[in-house]
This record gives structure tokens, C-alpha cells and sequence, in this order.
């Protein structure tokens, strides 16, 4: 369990602090995970703290996914304080200083969420930093961590001039979803799968999350960062991490965290030649985007890690917005027999090589396909597949959303599910042949799978998204 704790939130009146971060709060403290709680948001808003208190009730009702009580809600809105960022430093820290008065024991923690727009995180640390609130703290960054190398490294380095490494948590909602820690348990605690999990059996792997939506007014923040720089860096490439690392020492922060660095280290630098850009057809009419934008809204690439278990092993990535479909899925196909002792015609070989599928979405499966005989005479094979599914257990109800779940570790200090710094800047720094040589932008239709050119990327094999075979329901 946490200590008592106040979270103080830069951008409380922004989209992802009503959409996600309040409700998630509140859920916390539902759950009784942060029982000893108080909240006191920030932002350039100029409001009382019962306009804030109405502001959050009204994002709760809207955006969250469970049943509100009136009595949880009057329990936790005393617990929520407001202060407008005109009020200063000053302001900042009398208000945290109310809020610790009420909380128990003397050991209290501070958990600071910048949830503001990049060029604003410098100027809320600092702000903390000139509010004396730094001791006992923790502090959690929205992406991007930089643009590059060159600019991840120094803002690090302006980080550490007010925090401790220890102190910050980068966060990537991609790997608070159940399903992303599952790879891990699905890897390490079964004897089944470890040991096949090497280039010897597998062939490729797929990670592919496209998003229909579009911008939704982000059109500032995307021009100068595209879809490479918002995804890729900073969520495909750490899911990678889990699914690629060596069984750590112990399933504690430390050891996963250094795994997770060694796949990092082991990456090759990403070839221009083997990535596909795209923009789809319409971006540059959109509110705030140059009529000759070059920013890519689609990426798909080709990466290896240069290691004993992965040499030759293409992992291939693909992400981008106004697709035809959203999905968050990890594929893992499987090497085919080097032989086939079945007769022409029995089917062995047309689907393609086994996979291992998880979905990484709000609802998480994960399916593994096999070829199977048809019951009768001769032999007939056919594509067959076991697959699970969360919602369908008794655990579903326990789920915590990505958020809530890196929040509440973040309170606990465990930083298993963030990103350190030398992983970051290696990141970028793997990155910068392609950042310096982009080759061009493709055009694509809106709700189509992104430019042609991304068949003859992943040529000889397939992209597994869209799906030939749907994911089963039970009946």
C-alpha cells in the first residue's frame, strides 16, 4: 500500500486529466489502493475550488466507466483542493500544506502529474522546484521525452537539476494495461513458452496498433512530432522491450528495468530503408496543419536486435491514425516445420506459419493458432486456435485502466512499467539515422491500412492486422 499521499495535478482542466486521470482517482480511492489520498489540481484556469469540484464531477459522469455513488463521491470531493497557477509558487505550496494537515502519520508523499503540454513541463518543474515541494516527491512526465537525442538528453539533464532519477516516472499507458504485463507472466512463469521464445522457433514478430481517430486538435503538438516520434519512441518500442528481455534476476523494478535497457542496447540503429512513412489523404486541410506538411501520420518499420536470442529476427512495427480499424496486438509467428510428411492438398502450409496473438486492448485476449486434423478419413488439416479471454473470468472486475494502474505504482515506487532515462536516450539515439535520412511521405486513404509500399516491407510475410480469421466469441 501507498503512504498518505497528495497528488498534485499540473493541467487539471485539461482532456486527459477529465478523461482519464480524475475518474481514475477516484477509483483508486473507491478501492481503497489510495485510501489516504488528497488531490489539488492546478492550471491556468482561474476558478474556486467548488468550480472544480463541479468540473470533476461533471468529467467523472461522463468518462467513466463505473458506478458512481453519491456517498463516494462526497467523501472524495472534500478531499479535492483547487489552486490556479497565477497564484504562484506560494499558492502551490500553501495548498499542498492544507492537504498534508489532513492526512495521517507524519510520512507523506507527494505525487506530482504533469499532465500539460511539453513546452510547459520544463516551467512545472521549476515551479515545484521554487515551491519548495520536491522532498518526498514523485513526479510522473506525460511523452514525448524529447524530439531527439541531442534534446532527450538535455531534458534530462534540466530534469535532474530539480529531481533525482529515482523521482521520475515516465510514463507510457501502453504498458499499464493488463495484457502488456501478462507477456510477462505468460514468458517467465510458464515452462511451456520460455523456451521456445528464441530465434531457433520464431520467425517474426509483429507489433501493430493503428488508430482510427484522427488529430482530435492536437495539431500543434503532431505537426512537430509525427506519428515516429509520438508512438514509436515512445510506446511500440517499449512494448518490444517486454516481449524481447531476458528473464531478469527477480521480478522486482531494478532487474526488469535493466532488462528492459540491454534490449535497448542491443537494438540495431533503424535503416530508412526500412520504413515506410505516410500521411493520409486529407491531413494538411486540417485545422493548424501546413498546406505542405511532410509529417508523417502512418509509420511501419523494420528493427532488429542484435542479441544471441534475437540475431536475424525482424520485428516489424506499425502504427498510424485514420486507419480502418484501432487495435493494440503483438503477434508472434512461429517457424514452420523444415519438412511436411502430409500429402498434397491437406491444407498444411496454406495459413500461413502459428501464432501467438495477444491483444493489448481494454479487453485482453490472447489466442494461439495451430494446424489441427478435420475429423473424418484421410488427412485434412486445418487452421484451429485456443484462446482466453480476461473479460470472460472472474478476475475482469479487478481490472485496473493503464492509468490508474502507473499512478498507483508510481505512489508505491515501483518502476517497473516506466521508462528510465538511458533507455530513452538510447532510444532516440537508435533512432537518429532515420530522424536525420526520413524517407518521403506516402499518401494513404483515410480508413485504409496505411500506404502499399508496407507489403513489400514486410514481403515475404504478411501483415497479421486485418485479421483473416475474426477473434472467437463463446457461445
Amino acid at each position: 500500500m501507498a503512504a498518505p499521499l497528495t497528488v498534485i495535478l499540473f493541467g487539471a482542466t485539461g482532456d486527459l486529466a477529465k478523461r482519464k486521470l480524475i475518474p481514475g482517482l477516484l477509483h483508486l480511492f473507491q478501492s481503497k489502493l489510495l485510501l489516504d489520498m488528497r488531490v489539488v489540481g492546478t492550471s491556468l484556469d482561474d476558478m474556486s475550488v467548488d468550480d472544480f469540484r463541479d468540473l470533476a464531477l461533471a468529467a467523472i459522469r461522463e468518462h467513466s466507466t463505473r458506478t458512481l455513488k453519491d456517498e463516494d463521491w462526497q467523501a472524495f470531493a472534500k478531499r479535492i483542493d483547487y489552486v490556479p497557477l497565477a497564484a504562484g509558487p506560494e499558492g502551490l505550496r500553501d495548498a499542498v500544506l492544507r492537504s498534508e494537515e489532513e492526512l495521517p502519520g507524519d510520512n507523506e508523499l507527494r505525487l506530482h502529474y504533469l499532465s500539460v503540454p511539453p513546452k510547459a513541463a520544463l516551467a512545472a518543474v521549476n515551479m515545484i522546484g521554487a515551491a519548495g515541494l520536491v522532498e518526498r516527491s514523485r513526479i510522473i512526465m506525460e511523452k514525448p521525452f524529447g524530439t531527439d537525442y541531442e534534446s532527450s538528453r538535455r531534458l534530462n539533464a534540466q530534469l535532474h537539476e530539480v529531481f533525482d532519477e529515482a523521482q521520475i516516472f515516465r510514463i507510457d499507458h501502453f504498458l499499464g494495461k493488463e495484457a502488456a504485463q501478462n507477456i510477462l507472466a505468460f514468458r517467465f512463469a510458464n515452462g511451456l513458452f520460455e523456451p521456445i521464445w528464441h530465434r531457433n522457433n520464431i520467425d517474426h514478430i509483429q507489433i501493430d496498433v493503428p488508430e482510427t481517430l484522427g488529430l482530435t486538435q492536437r495539431a500543434n503538438f503532431y505537426e512537430t512530432t509525427g506519428a515516429y516520434r509520438d508512438m514509436v519512441v515512445t510506446h511500440l518500442f517499449q512494448v518490444l522491450a517486454f516481449t524481447a528481455m531476458e528473464p531478469p534476476t527477480a521480478l522486482e523494478p531494478a532487474a526488469i528495468n535493466r532488462e528492459k535497457t540491454k534490449v535497448f542496447r542491443s537494438m540495431s540503429p533503424i535503416e530508412p530503408a526500412n520504413v515506410v512513412r505516410g500521411q493520409y489523404v486529407g491531413y494538411r486541410g486540417e485545422p493548424g496543419v501546413a498546406p505542405d506538411s511532410e509529417t508523417e501520420t502512418f509509420v511501419a518499420l523494420k528493427c532488429y536486435i542484435d542479441n544471441w536470442r534475437w540475431a536475424g529476427v525482424p520485428f516489424y512495427l506499425r502504427t498510424g491514425k485514420r486507419m480502418a480499424e484501432g487495435a493494440r496486438i503483438i503477434s508472434i509467428a512461429f517457424k514452420e516445420p523444415p519438412r511436411s510428411m502430409f500429402p498434397g492438398g491437406s491444407g498444411v502450409g496454406d495459413h500461413g506459419p502459428d501464432h501467438l496473438t495477444f491483444d493489448l486492448s481494454d479487453q485482453p485476449r490472447m489466442s494461439l493458432s495451430f494446424y489441427g486434423k478435420r475429423p473424418g478419413p484421410g488427412y485434412r488439416l486445418d487452421k484451429l486456435s485456443m484462446q482466453f479471454a480476461m473479460k470472460d473470468t472472474t478476475w475482469a472486475g479487478s481490472v485496473l485502466e493503464a492509468y490508474e494502474r502507473l499512478i498507483y505504482d508510481a505512489a508505491r515506487g515501483d518502476s517497473t512499467l516506466f521508462t528510465s532515462a538511458n533507455g530513452v536516450e538510447r532510444l532516440w539515439e537508435i533512432s537518429q539515422p532515420l530522424l536525420d535520412n526520413p524517407p518521403i511521405v506516402r499518401p494513404y486513404d483515410q480508413g485504409s491500412w496505411g500506404p502499399n509500399q508496407i507489403h513489400q516491407l514486410i514481403s515475404p510475410f504478411g501483415w497479421r492486422l486485418p485479421f483473416e480469421r475474426r477473434w472467437r466469441e463463446p457461445s
